[in-house]
């Protein structure tokens, strides 16, 4: 059974912008009507010492498990340069691919929590999920995320603006 997945991409180091579309790039080869939200840079939440982060949403349709597709999603985090047994956790990192939500799944096992606990607190996850899905609800709250991301007004995003066309020559969006 095909589901409709959004994930959240983010980078904060050098090349930032690139690693996204490399991102995107592989996730295409995996999701069936991929989309990619604009891009949205943003402070550091946890660990503020850091370089800003590079924020953006994908969504698309999958025929895997979540295990599975969070295996796929580890494995091109490694190909574009993680490696978490070096990384400090939630300092910088080169590519950081969050399941954000799984078709109306909620779940919770060890390696995997569906929707993604930290996402409702977060304005750089909800603002692209918004764009992509203005009025898509959030399954345990039942209330739309453009709502919870009005809660959010106090984070600030600067929206960057990135000429990436689509193979029918479309820009997929600007400022």
């Amino acid at each position: 059974m095909r589901s409709r997945v959004y994930l959240g991409l983010g980078s904060n180091c050098a090349g930032s912008i690139q690693h996204i579309l490399a991102a995107f790039k592989l996730l295409q080869a995996e999701l069936d009507d991929c989309l990619l939200s604009p891009l949205y840079r943003s402070k550091a939440m946890y660990i503020e010492d850091q370089p800003d982060f590079t924020n953006a949403v994908v969504t698309g349709l999958t025929d895997r498990t979540p295990e599975a597709l969070l295996d796929h999603t580890q494995a091109i985090e490694a190909q574009l340069g993680r490696d978490r047994s070096r990384e400090q956790p939630k300092g910088p990192r080169t590519m950081d691919i969050d399941i954000l939500l799984f078709g109306d799944r909620c779940q919770s096992i060890a390696r995997l929590e569906i929707p993604h606990p930290g996402m409702l607190e977060r304005a750089f996850v909800l603002q692209p999920l918004v764009d992509l899905a203005p009025d898509l609800v959030d399954p345990v709250q039942h209330r739309k995320y453009k709502m919870l991301l009005a809660e959010l007004a106090g984070q600030r995003l600067e929206k960057i603006q990135v000429g990436e066309t689509t193979a029918a020559g479309k820009v997929l969006w600007k400022r």
